[in-house]
């Protein structure tokens, strides 16, 4: 038995030296059109790959000035080229897993045979002999390209002869296409370290807070001692197995020539010195803190809604340097905190801060009175509070700005005068069939006042019977066309409009709901789902001169080799005119002086101003709002129930949920706003507001451009210059089906003979494209 047990072996080494030498001659052999074309044309693949492909790196998130504010990844890895791994980290490696690295081409084929001999006889597959090379090609397989997959990873590490051959194969093309040094930082950079930590960059900084070019010998041995088993010898959980396996390490370097033994003594009684505590960055928006937290989540999802997938954010090594302005923020957030406190069970109170301009809006601040985070007990949230459609309750007489904004497309002006009697019975609008009755919120208003006296005192009659003149349709619209994109496109529940939904009002979105009277008349009262953060984008709407642009929370986005990368992002609209924004801007000058709703709030900080405001609140006391603006800054301030169990909102006394609620815009809106903008704004010049136009003062008839946002471009073109203009188009990447217009500048009214531009849908978002130029790694 034992002649045939030997004999066999012995068979088996010849079989086995044969592979060996096959795979000594894959080279050679393989440009011979001996081996599989296709075998041949994967390894090819994966080669290239190895040398063309950077691993998941961690993408940063940074404030307007540069500073890190969050990171995002998958892999917490930052790429460091050869220069920057200190000698001692190199020679700790090549000691414990690859003495002759710097002599073979890829294989160690004498280690490998040797590695295969010993293991036949124990009946096993080798596990041993593998270069610094092969084990690169290794952790490459499994911890980039086969990450997300427990099946190709096993197939990756399984132990063949066929997939020791692969390996060998690649690592022989690898040594001709890359340097050792590049090797060996490759190798470095991909290799895990425990838990999320990959690469050497992230274990210096998790382990010893420092960098891989400060690592001593202590440090570097017991990184060095971990590639194999990262888990096995963890420095916290098991220090006694990591100590020991550091000091072999060392050990191995005395072996190796690469430290004196006296060297070596001194660095093996040296503590394994952990950092307290070992730890990697937070990992999302969580990282950003309470303060920023808001801002960070914004500024995500405004780049997957501008092409960005969730897996490029978190692999791709992005820097994205925002417009997050951290003084502002520090202001906004305060003064919420300030009017409601963070404990403050069922009620949210938030902010959004913009920049007005004619070719940007940057977003500076989102913040809320709660906490951004994961721990409710310590009031802490993740639903987007002041970026979102998160107001469920809508933004009361603010809505008011886009009745008198179609007004004055209609031919009003800010001087006629409106009927405003104290009861009023609509002769257009039903409530479910009955009447429809809306009364002001007290008995001591005028009968009649001019439009800009009413914009400061906010009759709600008044506006009703403006909404009758003027029809739904166009200010519902006007309310999406100054500012409320994703608002307007939600339902009234502020979610994506639902088919399946049991209520029939949240199958639709909120512009189909109120052009089909299912609001009655009550959308200029704002009985809606409302962002926060387009509110106050509306405000800077007008305080541009009519020019939308979309809250952008970007400066700049750059790829992992400094490249910017663009960002498919809507572009700026003329969404009314210059001379009508401006004008409107000035009828809603009132509001924080004599009988204005905001006047208490704006003296109460000494407020001198010039600005629009404009405060709201809703029938049922569960929410509030005040929308403003100066030259310099928009911003609006939300206050509404957020809890399970929403009640109307009392501010008599420190805030609360009541049963008879008694806030107003005028109180915690327009305060937090106040007290924000006065502290930010203080030392800047106090701007005058926009001139005035006797159009849209007096009043005059205007000549309306046709909507054809959502028309094919063919129709949308004839039916401009049949009305008298003049017609130009651009493309718009959009998901919108090709050749549909998905935005039209300038919107509402212009002289004939304009030039009206069509924004034309390409059919689809394409990916962020890497720069150009193939990327180099480490040392490229």
């Amino acid at each position: 038995m034992r002649v045939r047990n030997g004999l066999l072996k012995l068979l088996g080494l010849c079989m086995l030296a044969g592979v060996l030498v096959a795979g000594m001659l894959f080279p050679v052999i393989g440009s011979l059109g001996m081996v599989s074309n296709r075998a041949s044309d994967t390894v090819d693949s994966i080669s290239s790959d190895l040398v063309s492909t950077d691993p998941p790196l961690v993408t940063t998130v940074t404030d307007k000035d540069g500073a890190p504010i969050a990171y995002v990844y998958d892999q917490y890895r930052v790429l460091t080229p050869p220069d920057k791994i200190s000698p001692t980290m190199k020679a700790a490696l090549i000691s414990v897993e690859d003495r002759r690295f710097y002599e073979h081409q890829g294989v160690d084929w004498k280690g490998t045979f040797r590695a295969m001999l010993t293991n036949q006889f124990k009946g096993t597959v080798s596990q041993g002999a593998s270069t610094l090379t092969q084990q690169y090609v290794k952790n490459y397989l499994v911890h980039v390209v086969a990450r997300n997959d427990r099946v190709e990873q096993q197939k990756a590490q399984e132990q063949t002869v066929a997939r020791k051959l692969r390996e060998a194969r690649i690592a022989l093309q690898l040594e001709r296409k890359l340097s050792k040094d590049e090797i060996l930082a490759r190798y470095l950079n991909v290799v895990p370290f425990g838990s999320t930590i990959y690469g050497i960059a992230a274990a210096s900084q998790a382990y010893f807070n420092t960098t891989p070019d400060k690592l001593t010998v202590p440090q570097a041995a017991m990184l060095a001692g971990m590639v194999n088993s990262p888990s096995a010898l963890d420095p916290e959980r098991f220090p006694d197995k990591a100590l020991e396996r550091r000091n072999q390490v060392i050990d191995r370097m005395t072996a190796n020539d690469k430290l004196s033994r006296d060297a070596a003594e001194t660095a093996k009684k040296a503590p394994l010195g952990l950092a307290n505590p070992v730890r990697t960055p937070p990992n999302g928006c969580v990282g950003a803190g309470p303060e920023n937290g808001f801002f960070c989540s914004y500024v995500l999802s405004y780049l997957e809604r501008n092409g960005f997938s969730e897996e490029q954010l978190r692999t791709g090594g992005y820097t994205i340097r925002t417009t997050l302005d951290r003084s502002v923020t520090q202001q906004a957030k305060q003064a919420a905190e300030a009017q409601v406190a963070k404990d403050t069970e069922g009620i949210a109170n938030t902010m959004a801060i913009v920049s007005p301009g004619k070719d940007r809006h940057q977003v500076l601040a989102l913040v809320a009175n709660r906490d951004y985070g994961l721990d409710a007990t310590q009031n802490q949230t993740t639903y987007d509070l002041p970026g979102g459609v998160e107001n469920k309750f809508g933004a009361g007489s603010t809505f008011k700005i886009f009745t008198s904004a179609a007004a004055l497309e209609k031919g009003m002006g800010i001087d006629n005068v409106i009927q405003t009697p104290g009861s009023y019975t609509s002769k257009v609008f039903k409530n479910n069939g009955g009447p429809y009755v809306v009364k002001n919120a007290s008995s001591g208003y005028s009968p009649q006042m001019t439009l800009q006296q009413a914009l400061a005192t906010s009759p709600n009659t008044g506006f009703v019977i403006l909404e009758e003149h003027i029809g739904m349709d166009p200010i519902v619209d006007m309310a999406s066309r100054l500012g409320l994109r994703e608002t307007m496109a939600t339902n009234v529940g502020g979610t994506r409009p639902d088919s399946r939904a049991d209520n029939q009002d949240l199958r639709v979105s909120q512009t189909e709901y109120f052009k089909s009277g299912g609001g009655n008349g009550t959308f200029t009262l704002g009985p809606a789902s409302v962002s926060t953060l387009e509110m106050a984008n509306v405000a800077a709407t007008l305080m541009s001169g009519g020019k939308w642009c979309p809250p952008t929370p970007l400066q700049q986005v750059l790829d992992r080799n400094g490249n910017p990368v663009p960002v498919n992002e809507a572009p700026c609209e003329q969404v009314v005119a210059e001379p009508l924004a401006n004008t409107l801007v000035t009828g809603l000058s009132k509001d924080d002086t004599g009988s204005g709703t905001s006047a208490v709030a704006a003296k109460q900080v000494n407020w001198t101003r010039p600005m629009l405001g404009k405060t709201g609140t809703t029938q049922d006391y569960k929410s509030a709002a005040f929308v403003g603006a100066t030259p310099q800054l928009a911003g609006a301030v939300q206050t509404f129930a957020d809890g399970t169990n929403p009640s109307p909102i009392c501010v008599s006394g420190r805030p609360r949920l009541c049963r008879d609620g008694d806030i107003y815009g005028g109180t915690v809106p327009a305060r937090t706003w106040f007290a924000t903008m006065s502290k930010v704004l203080e030392g800047q010049p106090a701007l005058g507001l926009p001139p005035t136009d006797d159009r849209y003062v007096k009043g005059a008839a205007q000549t309306r451009i046709p909507d054809v946002v959502g028309k094919n471009v063919t129709d949308a073109t004839g039916t401009l210059e049949k009305a008298g203009y003049s017609v130009s188009s651009s493309s718009r990447n959009s998901e919108q089906p090709k050749g549909t217009v998905v935005s039209q500048s300038p919107r509402g009214n212009a002289l004939p003979g304009s030039t009206i531009t069509l924004f034309v849908s390409t059919g689809y978002v394409p990916p962020p494209q890497p720069a150009d130029g193939a990327s180099q790694g480490p040392g490229g």
